[in-house]
């Protein structure tokens, strides 16, 4: 399913919804912008999560990013098990729903 030639279609599908596609795109500047928290953090944490989705667009997108805001590849490696661990707990928490007493 996953194709890049499909990121061509964003600005189409944007026109679509205008209103929600510039609200969009100005909500995710501000939120990978530097602040309390600087951008290559943010963008270390997005590929946290986007490992965690399993977005392979948002893989690529954000560890491009990571990586031009400063990211080493070993801060990559360490935001993967991150991911990795987050999504192994929570698998093993939710399993407490059915543990035995």
């Amino acid at each position: 399913m996953y194709d890049s030639s499909n990121m061509k279609k964003l600005p189409k599908l944007g026109a679509d919804a205008d209103a929600a596609w510039k609200a969009f795109l100005k909500f995710d500047e501000a939120a990978l912008a530097d602040g309390a928290i600087p951008k290559k953090y943010k963008e270390l944490m997005a590929v946290a999560v986007a490992l965690a989705t399993q977005c392979p667009y948002c893989i690529e997108l954000h560890s491009k990013a990571a990586r031009k805001a400063g990211a080493s590849e070993a801060e990559l490696a360490e935001a993967a098990f991150v991911s990795a661990a987050i999504k192994a707990g929570g698998a093993l928490t939710h399993a407490t729903h059915f543990a035995a007493d």
